[in-house]
C-alpha cells in the first residue's frame, strides 16, 4: 500500500514529538538543578536550605486575603463548588473504564499517569495557594485522563474522522478512518480495535 502524505507527516510529527519530549525532559532536569530538588520514588526532595528559603518567601494567609479583591472572595464558593461535578466525573469515568474496557478488551488508562498532585508541597505557598494549586491541577489533569478514556472508547466504537476538522482533536483521531470510507471501516475496524 502506498504511503500517503498524511503518513509521512505523521512520521515527522512522531519524530518531532520525541524531540519535544526530550527537550521538555532536559528543561525539567535544568529546573531541578537550578531550584535544587530531585525526585526520589516519585516524591520531590529539595536540597538542604531550599525549604527555608521558600518559607521566607511565603505570604501569610491574612496578608494574602487582605490583598485579594472582594470579587475574588465572593466568587470562591462558585469556583470550589465545581469540585462536586469534577469528583462525580472522576468516579464515573474510572468506574466506566474498569467495567467496560475489561469487557471490550481495551487497555485501561492508568489514572496515576494523568493525576499528579505535587504543588501543595511547595513551602513558599500558603495553605490557600496550595489548595488552589491542588484544585486546578486536579481539574486539568482529570480532563486529560477523561480525554484519553473517551479517546480509547471512540477508537473502539467509532474511529471515523469528522467531515470538518475540530479545533483540538485528540491524538488517536489521526489513525481513524476517513469520513465516508465505508470499505475501510468495514474491513479494518477489527484491526484498529487492537492497535493501542
Amino acid at each position: 500500500m502506498a504511503r500517503t502524505v498524511i503518513d509521512e507527516i505523521l512520521d515527522r510529527l512522531q519524530t518531532t514529538q520525541r524531540e519535544f519530549d526530550q527537550e521538555i525532559d532536559r528543561l525539567l532536569a535544568e529546573g531541578r538543578k537550578q531550584f535544587r530538588y530531585s525526585l526520589r520514588f516519585g516524591k520531590v526532595v529539595f536540597a538542604r536550605g531550599a525549604r527555608l528559603l521558600h518559607l521566607r518567601q511565603r505570604t501569610g494567609v491574612w496578608q494574602y486575603l487582605r490583598r485579594t479583591p472582594v470579587a475574588y472572595l465572593l466568587s470562591a464558593p462558585l469556583i470550589y463548588g465545581m469540585i462536586v461535578p469534577l469528583v462525580i466525573l472522576d468516579l464515573s469515568f474510572t468506574l466506566f473504564q474498569h467495567l467496560c474496557f475489561r469487557i471490550y478488551g481495551i487497555p485501561r488508562v492508568r489514572r496515576a499517569d494523568y493525576l499528579v498532585i505535587d504543588r501543595h508541597r511547595l513551602a513558599y505557598l500558603n495553605w490557600i495557594e496550595k489548595l488552589n494549586c491542588v484544585y486546578c491541577g486536579y481539574g486539568n489533569q482529570l480532563v486529560e485522563y477523561i480525554r484519553e478514556v473517551i479517546g480509547r472508547t471512540e477508537q473502539y466504537w467509532c474511529p471515523i474522522k469528522h467531515a470538518q476538522r475540530t479545533l483540538d482533536p485528540h491524538r488517536r483521531t489521526l489513525q481513524f478512518f476517513e469520513y465516508g470510507d465505508a470499505q475501510a471501516y468495514r474491513e479494518k475496524l477489527s484491526d484498529l480495535r487492537k492497535e493501542w
